[in-house]
Order: C-alpha cells, then structure tokens, then sequence
C-alpha cells in the first residue's frame, strides 16, 4: 500500500472508493517538485500544493462546488507558487490486458517526436512506440502513476487508430496491477470517443501546475 497520501487517494479511486461528495476541499502536500494541481470528483475537489493550506481556503468561497477549477483561483494559486495552469482535462483510467498488443507497433527515439519530448519534460520512465500512423506512450507521471498519451497523424484520424492505440496501451503496461491514467481534453471530441471505446471509465478532472522552462525542476 502507498504511503504517500496523494498515491494513496488515486488508488483508492482507482478502487472505486471515491472522496466523499459532501462538498468539501481536501489539500494534500506535493508528492515531488513537479507535481500540483487541482484533482475534481463529485462535489469534492483535492488540491495538490504546498502553498499554505490557510491561504488556499481563503481563496474559495464557501459552498461553491467549481471554486477549486476556476480560472481564478488557477491562476491565483499559479501565482502563488510560481507556476502555470494548464486546461482542464477529463481524468480516465483503465486496467492492464494480457496478451500483444492488437496493432503493430515499433520502439522509437525519443528525438523522433515533438509529442515524446513533451511527455518526457512532464513523465519519467517515459516509454514510447510508433504505429502506422501515429504514436503512443506510456510514462509515470502525477505520484507516479502510469499514464498514456498518443496523438494520430492528420491523415490517419477518423479510421478508428485512436481507439487501437488507447487499448494497445493497455496491453503495453509493465505493471499488471496498477491502473493506467489518462488525461484527455473534453473538447477533442475524437480523443474522448477513442479512450471510451478502448475501455477506459471517466473517473473526473484535473487541472495541473507546472513550472515555467526557467524555474523548472531538474
């Protein structure tokens, strides 16, 4: 079991044991440098920070349920700890599957995609294989939870390559027993039918903060 409290919550939600929906906000210290934001669920928002919790509460007004992910308090938090918000993702995860993976897939380099650099500035143990295409990865990200990205190329989108690389991520996992993540932007409208499709249950929201390039961590 995690001891870390943050790691500890997402496995419970990746349990199906929810924070309570009473309303409430719970504040939880940042699991490493890099990691902060604001996690939503049913009428129950966690706040990943270590600014002063004191001063976190003063930002929020009392019995309103979407305080915590308004652009406001983002940005007033943002400010606060010298780091930006990013948008605000729809939260998903599915459970590893047996077996290869349903499409052919490739390792590639690092420096062969402008989306694996991105992962590797926000993941460690960034893993990354290349389809016909388009591209999928795996990495260890928020409290070191395994989470997938993928992107498409323009040419390929509509045909169903999305959905085969969610599930391929599945299969990909090196951890049989730990759930995979993603983060997906409500609006990519394709994005989120393609992680449904491959299995993948909404379980919230999430805004993260992250350091500008001049102060970020090591």
């Amino acid at each position: 079991m995690p001891t870390e409290p943050l790691a500890a919550l997402l496995q419970d939600v990746a349990a199906g044991k929810y924070p309570p929906p009473d309303g409430s906000v719970t504040i939880l210290p940042q699991p490493s440098p890099r990691d902060a934001g604001v996690l939503d669920f049913t009428a129950h928002a966690v706040i990943v920070t270590d600014a002063d919790p004191d001063w976190v509460r003063a930002q929020l007004p009392e019995d309103d349920l979407g305080a915590p992910l308004r652009p406001n308090f983002l940005q007033a938090l943002g400010a606060r700890t010298g780091r930006q918000a990013h948008s605000i993702d729809m939260v998903c995860l599915a459970w590893p599957r047996s077996g290869p993976p349903p499409i052919a897939l490739t390792p590639m380099s690092a420096d062969r995609h402008p989306r694996v650099q991105r992962a590797l500035r926000y993941r460690d143990d960034v893993r990354h294989w290349q389809a016909d295409g388009g591209v999928v990865m795996l990495g260890r990200g928020m409290a070191g939870r395994w989470e997938v990205a993928l992107e498409v190329d323009p040419d390929r989108r509509g045909q169903g390559l999305g959905r085969e690389l969610a599930l391929a991520a599945r299969h990909l996992m090196p951890e049989t027993d730990a759930p995979l993540w993603a983060q997906i932007s409500p609006g990519n409208a394709a994005s989120v039918r393609a992680f449904l499709a491959a299995g993948y249950q909404p379980v919230g929201s999430e805004a993260l903060l992250t350091m500008s390039p001049a102060t970020e961590w090591s």
